[in-house]
């Protein structure tokens, strides 16, 4: 089956050192690619992660132990959470 490619009409351009260029070249010949094959799956992926890595809270080991703290606590909810669960609840309806 024959696979129909859509047509590459964005372009990025920017200038590199020689011996920047030199390298990202040895490394696509590595992988049997071309220098642009090579390059957009790298900035691809980089920018995966990058949006990725943005969408995560991390928390410290601190922050981490007071959050589970309060989810394991048995005390009752505030009046401002009962009022942003009644919140939530009348907008997903």
């Amino acid at each position: 089956m024959k696979t129909i490619r859509e047509p590459q009409n964005a372009r990025l351009d920017f200038r590199v050192k020689q011996e920047q260029k030199a390298l990202i070249a040895r490394a696509a010949n590595v992988e049997g690619r071309t220098v642009t094959d090579f390059a957009v799956a790298a900035l691809i992926k980089a920018a995966h992660e990058t949006i990725e890595r943005s969408a995560l809270t991390t928390l410290s080991m601190q922050d981490a132990e007071t959050f589970l703290g309060v989810l394991d606590s048995d005390s009752a909810p505030n009046a401002a959470l009962r009022a942003a669960a009644q919140r939530y609840t009348t907008r997903r309806v």
